[in-house]
């Protein structure tokens, strides 16, 4: 997405500003004074999902969003570290770099896996380790035949240049959106639906999300998941089509501070769709940390 063109409507771009460290050339939005909050999207979204979260915890905290390698407004500086991997090396490097010390991280969907896997580096080498709160987490590979078939057919599309073009080109963005959000088991309002319709529109963005499916490999986390010790609340949509609830419930058994928090009615955009609610929830909780 082009900064200047398209940032001036873009949600919460008050106080979005761009940061050069490499590899990438990050989108983050900041705001709110005291403890940090490092916010991360799930793939395929960008900061905007945080939208109505973001003003609601900056009441107590300093709230950090960011856009992933690729997607929203950051640039990749190399599409080859759009994995786990390396997307935790980078945001790890980043908050260092910008002296954040996050008491907690908030992940989405993907982003959940990624605050984990960056809870899990930070302890690894005796830093301060944040607690985690992952709604709709996805932690789990897929099953069955997408346990194997998913991954290839996103790598190969990824390697073909024609297809983040073919995806993004033509005019039925909105109806394409509004499906794929329908898809999820969330109702959201058309606002929202139409930040969703920009984002798959922009070439750039839809290559940075194949990049990243093409590159997740979660094997190495669930692997550590014994021994990864952070306060770690799993909040789960009941009506999640997307990643059922039943991923947040297998991982908690095997995290030794797992917390599993079921929100009835909402599915994986639970946060746009009440975001009263999931604030009041993540309040609650950080209040006893």
């Amino acid at each position: 997405m082009d900064w200047a063109r398209d940032l001036d409507d873009w949600p919460l771009h008050e106080i979005s500003r761009r940061v050069m460290h490499k590899p990438h050339q990050w989108h983050v939005q900041e705001t709110g004074t005291g403890e940090t909050l490092l916010l991360l999207h799930g793939a395929g979204a960008s900061t905007h999902t945080w939208r109505d979260v973001i003003p609601v915890l900056a009441h107590s905290y300093h709230v950090v969003a960011l856009d992933m390698p690729g997607q929203g407004f950051t640039r990749a500086g190399s599409k080859s570290r759009c994995g786990m991997r390396f997307i935790t090396e980078d945001i790890a490097s980043l908050c260092d770099a910008e002296g954040w010390q996050p008491k907690a991280i908030i992940g989405h969907s993907a982003g959940a896996a990624v605050a984990l896997s960056i809870a899990d580096l930070l302890s690894q080498r005796k830093s301060p380790v944040p607690a985690v709160i992952g709604l709709n987490a996805a932690l789990d590979r897929f099953e069955g035949i997408a346990g194997w078939l998913f991954p290839l057919l996103a790598k190969m599309l990824a390697l073909n240049p024609l297809t983040s073009l073919a995806f993004s080109m033509g005019k039925s963005h909105m109806p394409r959106a509004r499906r794929l959000i329908d898809s999820t088991g969330s109702t959201i309002s058309d606002e929202g639906i139409s930040y969703y319709a920009r984002l798959i529109a922009d070439r750039d963005h839809v290559e940075g999300t194949l990049q990243m499916m093409a590159q997740w490999n979660i094997d190495a986390l669930t692997k550590r998941f014994d021994h990864i010790k952070t306060p770690c609340l799993l909040m789960t949509g009941e009506r999640d089509k997307t990643v059922p609830p039943a991923v947040s419930a297998r991982a908690c058994k095997h995290l030794t501070n797992g917390q599993l928090l079921n929100l009835p009615d909402l599915g994986h955009l639970a946060h746009e769709e009440n975001p009263k609610q999931v604030c009041d929830q993540i309040l609650h909780w950080l209040k006893d940390l």
